[in-house]
C-alpha cells in the first residue's frame, strides 16, 4: 500500500498533442519513456523514434527536464522529420490559411484564442489583428495623427521619422568611436583623429545609412518590405531567425515604440573587438595605410550588422575577430578606395 502511494506521488500530468492535430490529451506519467509510450498509443504513432518538445518554444525534453516541469505543461509529440518551433508554428498555420483559404481564418483564430494556457499566442494574434486593422499605408501626419503622437512637428511623414531613427543609431556608433580617442596612445592620436574624420565624412556622404529603415527607398537599400514589415535576421551565430519575429513600425504608435527595442547587432562586436582592433591598427601601422573602408563596413553597414528582435540579441561574447589581412592596404589600393 505504501509503495503504491509513493509511486502515485511521482506521477505528473501533461497536456500533449501532435504537429498534425490540435486535439490535446492529458497524460499521467512517471518519466519520459512512459510519456512517449502513452502518447504514441493515444495518437496511434510508432514509438521507435518519437521526440517530445515544449509547445511554447520548441525546446526538446529530456528526463531531467521533464521532472522539473509543472503539471499541465503543454507538450508536442514529434515523429521522424517533424519539427516544432514553438507556438509560432500555430501562427504560421493561421497565416497560411489567410492566404489560401480566407474563410478558415476566423475558425483558426478562434481555436487559438480560446486556449487560456497560451498567453503568448494570444498576444501574437492580437498584434496581428491590430496590424490588419491599422492604417499601414498612411504616410503623412495628417493621414495618421495617432502614429505621430509624442514626436516633434518637424517629422511630416512616417518614412522621414524612421530614417531619422536609423540615423540616430548609426550616429551613436560614431559617438563611441570618437569617445575612444581617450584610450589612444598620444603618439598616434592625431593619426587616429584623422581616421575618424575620414569615417565621419563617409557617413555624411551616405547620410548615416538612414535608408535601412525607410520603406520608400529602393528594395536593395532598405531592410523592410515596401509596406514597412521588418523581419528578424536571427542571432549573430545563425543564418536566420527560427522564431520568425516580424514587426511593422509603420502600422501604429505602439509598434513604432516597440521597434526601438530591436537591435542593430554587430556580429564582430563593436566595443569588444572592432574598436580595440582599430586602436591597435593605428598604433602598429608604422606608416602603413589603414583600410578605413573595412572598418567603416564593420561599424556602420549591414556587412557586419544584423537587425534582431530583443529575444535574439545574445549578449554573451561573440568570439569573432577582425580579419588581420584586411586591416592594412597598399598605398596603391588606398588611392582606389578614396573618394
Amino acid at each position: 500500500m505504501g509503495s503504491n502511494t509513493s509511486a502515485q506521488k511521482h506521477m505528473k500530468i501533461f497536456k500533449i498533442r501532435t504537429v498534425s492535430s490540435e486535439n490535446k490529451y492529458g497524460i499521467a506519467c512517471r518519466n519520459l519513456k512512459e510519456l512517449k509510450e502513452k502518447g504514441c498509443r493515444k495518437f496511434q504513432l510508432p514509438s521507435g523514434s518519437t521526440r517530445v518538445c515544449l509547445y511554447e518554444d520548441g525546446t526538446e525534453i529530456s528526463d531531467d527536464y521533464l521532472r522539473n516541469l509543472a503539471d499541465n505543461t503543454e507538450l508536442v509529440l514529434l515523429t521522424v522529420n517533424e519539427t516544432w518551433h514553438g507556438f509560432v508554428t500555430d501562427i504560421d498555420k493561421l497565416l497560411n490559411a489567410f492566404y489560401k483559404r480566407p474563410t478558415d481564418v476566423t475558425e483558426a483564430a478562434r481555436r487559438l484564442l480560446s486556449d487560456d494556457q497560451a498567453p503568448k499566442t494570444q498576444k501574437l494574434l492580437v498584434d496581428f489583428i491590430l496590424n490588419l486593422n491599422d492604417n499601414i499605408s498612411a504616410e503623412s501626419r495628417e493621414e495618421d495623427k495617432l502614429w505621430f503622437e509624442g514626436l516633434e512637428p518637424r517629422y511630416k511623414n512616417k518614412s522621414s521619422y524612421m530614417r531619422y531613427s536609423c540615423e540616430s543609431r548609426i550616429r551613436s556608433y560614431l559617438k563611441e568611436l570618437q569617445n575612444s580617442t581617450a584610450i589612444v596612445d598620444p603618439a598616434v592620436k592625431d593619426e587616429y583623429k584623422e581616421l575618424i574624420e575620414t569615417l565621419c565624412n563617409e557617413l555624411k556622404v551616405v547620410k548615416y545609412n538612414g535608408h535601412y529603415f525607410d520603406r520608400t527607398e529602393c528594395k536593395d537599400s532598405r531592410l523592410c518590405t515596401a509596406e514597412g514589415w521588418f523581419s528578424c535576421q536571427g542571432a549573430f551565430d545563425v543564418d536566420e531567425c527560427n522564431s520568425r519575429h516580424s514587426i511593422n513600425p509603420y502600422s501604429n504608435r505602439e509598434s513604432r515604440i516597440l521597434f526601438s527595442t530591436w537591435n542593430l547587432d554587430h556580429r564582430i562586436e563593436k566595443k569588444r573587438t572592432v574598436l580595440p582592433c582599430l586602436v591597435e591598427a593605428v598604433k602598429g601601422s608604422n606608416g602603413r595605410p589603414i583600410n578605413w573602408r573595412y572598418f567603416f563596413d564593420l561599424l556602420f553597414t549591414m556587412e557586419n550588422l544584423k537587425l534582431v528582435h530583443i529575444a535574439c540579441h545574445k549578449k554573451t561574447s561573440h568570439n569573432l575577430s577582425c580579419d588581420n589581412s584586411r586591416i592594412y592596404v597598399t598605398r596603391k589600393v588606398q588611392k582606389k578606395i578614396k573618394r
